[in-house]
């Protein structure tokens, strides 16, 4: 008995574009700690609409939440940072920013590839 699988080629082509902005961002937070990343959260704004009804919806959705919530503890970090007894507490918060957003680009590109929708 053969499998057949049947593709739907709008479906791909938003998948192809969540794929590609997940590297991207994946990149400029590797290489920009996440300065670069606006850019391709401005592509995750104007594609999300393109995917509404499919489960790649979610993964901008995931996308633009990582980025703000990264953004976010970014900040307290550094609020953290002005003060001298803030500094070692800082320095976790970087750490922990850094470890939590790259595990959600992880996390979403795997279940992308999976056909999984983000909570």
């Amino acid at each position: 008995m053969t499998q057949v699988t049947v593709t739907d080629t709008s479906l791909e082509d938003v998948k192809q574009t969540a794929r590609i902005l997940y590297v991207l961002h994946g990149l400029c937070f590797f290489f920009s700690a996440g300065l670069l990343n606006l850019a391709v959260l401005v592509v995750n704004y104007l594609k999300r609409p393109d995917s509404q009804g499919t489960f790649v919806f979610s993964h901008h959705s995931w996308m633009i939440r990582s980025y703000w919530y990264y953004l976010l503890w970014m900040a307290v970090g550094w609020l953290l940072m002005v003060t001298l007894i803030g500094i070692p507490l800082a320095v976790v918060v970087f750490i922990a920013a850094w470890l939590w957003e790259a595990y959600r680009l992880v996390r979403g590109f795997v279940d992308l590839n999976n056909n999984r929708e983000m909570p």
